[in-house]
């Protein structure tokens, strides 16, 4: 990996007979995001998190602190982190792997975080081996080891030179889609309204591209803390119009004309229309990027 990223994990893959060292490596990050500190309202001071015992009230320090497991309102068993810690099953730092499956065998919902999976120096061979073996026989493979004190399950897939480990929930952690859909009412589309919402998504087809993805969130704060720096007038929030049902094939119908009438105009690509990452908007509706610090220090 490029020098600045620390390896979250180092230990070993074994597939079969064949073992080679690796290393994980956080593939998403939140730390370029604008964050906010809690402050005062009264005074402007920033406010400092305090642990308060619930019945005497008095501050706890941090050395006082262990976790407890509440058996009934009120009556908690003691649990320290050391005991945690004794209780994982021992890891030997291997990620082995159990078995070969189609790569789409896993609902997506299971997914957890992403990692980079890379080979160590003396590892190169059998990683490339495996990852290419991979690639032609288009198979991920599931493997487990104890990750970050935890005893994990990981999908890993072939990733351009490398390979992605994804840690993946449990089945317990999954909530049913059943129970989340279950109040859904059974509505059958037939006929024009299904025909126009079918041309609508016909003309807006794509292709997936991460760099086009703006976070206008970002964006937007950025704009907000700029305004009241420079003591502007403050963005409002736009009302969105839900469409009724007695509007619905209206809508559609309104829709499906707009999107004809545009087929017949040059189209921007989609490169083109969202050019820049959130974080580059952002920079720029901020002024310069060197005053970015100062606009996160005085919006704190």
């Amino acid at each position: 990996m490029a020098s600045g990223h620390r390896a979250q994990w180092k230990g070993f893959l074994k597939f079969s007979e064949v073992s080679c060292g690796v290393a994980l490596y956080t593939a998403a990050s939140t730390s370029e995001r604008i964050t906010f500190h809690t402050i005062n309202r009264l005074t402007g001071n920033r406010v400092n998190r305090v642990f308060i015992d619930s019945e005497t009230e008095d501050p706890v320090p941090k050395e006082a602190q262990t976790k407890g497991f509440e058996i009934e309102n009120g009556r908690y068993i003691i649990v320290d982190p050391e005991e945690v810690a004794a209780t994982i099953p021992e890891s030997n730092k291997t990620l082995e792997i159990e078995a070969f499956i189609p790569c789409a065998d896993v609902d997506d919902v299971y997914f957890d975080k992403p990692y980079y999976l890379t080979p160590d120096k003396m590892g190169g061979d059998a990683f490339a081996a495996l990852r290419d073996g991979m690639k032609k026989s288009k198979v991920a493979a599931i493997a487990r080891t104890v990750l970050f004190r935890r005893m994990r399950t990981v999908l890993i897939r072939p990733h351009g030179k490398g390979l992605i480990a994804t840690t993946l929930n449990y089945d317990y952690e999954v909530r049913s889609s059943a129970k989340a859909f279950e109040e859904l009412p059974k509505i059958q589309i037939t006929g024009e309204m299904l025909d126009l919402a079918k041309h609508i998504i016909s003309t807006k087809k794509g292709d997936f591209d991460p760099a086009t993805f703006d976070d206008r969130y970002e964006a937007a704060v950025a704009e907000l803390v700029k305004a009241k720096i420079e003591g502007k007038a403050l963005p409002k929030r736009k009302e969105v119009k839900v469409s009724k049902p007695n509007d619905l094939l209206a809508a559609l119908r309104e829709s499906a004309g707009m999107m004809k009438a545009s087929e017949s105009k040059p189209k921007r690509t989609a490169a083109n229309a969202n050019a820049g990452t959130g974080r580059d908007k952002a920079r720029r509706a901020s002024g310069k990027s060197a005053t970015a610090p100062a606009a996160q220090r005085k919006a704190s």
